[in-house]
Parts: structure tokens; sequence; C-alpha cells
């Protein structure tokens, strides 16, 4: 994965990270975007949600498929569930409002 910009979680801010799925999960694509911070209020209040709703012990973070856009949870069932496919290979993460700048293909190092 070269030089993604990764967009913020709209919960709490943090940066999103990708990580691998599952190839049997049935998704057409390799990875999704998805928010590992532990303090993120999205995920903290999955906890209770999912135990008074479900009678589970489990929680969700905040999902994005980076091709559509579309956004919804995942769910997990420990604070390291998919912590191992995360993909840490150069991404940037960004901050609201920039903008993506594109790469120097011009073979002059940016220089005219």
């Amino acid at each position: 994965m070269a030089d993604v910009l990764l967009p913020p979680c709209p919960h709490c801010g943090s940066p999103l990270k990708p990580f691998e799925l599952p190839s049997e999960g049935g998704w057409d694509e390799t990875f999704h975007l998805a928010c590992f911070n532990d303090e993120c209020p999205y995920y903290t209040r999955g906890w209770d949600w999912m135990e008074q709703r479900y009678g589970v012990r489990a929680s969700y973070r905040f999902r994005v498929d980076p091709n559509t856009g579309t956004a919804s949870p995942i769910a997990v069932w420990s604070p390291t569930a998919l912590r191992d496919r995360i993909i840490e290979d150069d991404v940037v993460a960004a901050a609201p409002g920039d903008d993506v700048a594109p790469d120097d293909t011009s073979g002059a190092g940016g220089k005219e």
C-alpha cells in the first residue's frame, strides 16, 4: 500500500487504519479502514450496547469501505481483535481539511 491518505474517525478524530479483510468474509476488496482507538466513544459505548441488546460480550469499531465510502460497524470480540490485520506500510494520516498533493511524476524532483 503506497502513500494512502487516511481520513479521521468521525467519532474521535483518530486516523482510520487499513486492515486486511478475511478471505472468507465475502468482500470483493482486500482491505477496509477502521478506527482502532480504544478510547473512541463509538467503540467504548458499543460494549454496553451489545451486552444489553444481544447479551454478548462484544463491541464494534467504525469501519469504511474505501472504494464506496460506505460506513458501517465491524464487530469485535476483544480489544485486540483485528489488530493483527492492521496494514502499517506507507500510510499518511490526514488532518481534517487536508488535500492530497499528487505525486511528482516529472522525474525532475519537483524542479521545472
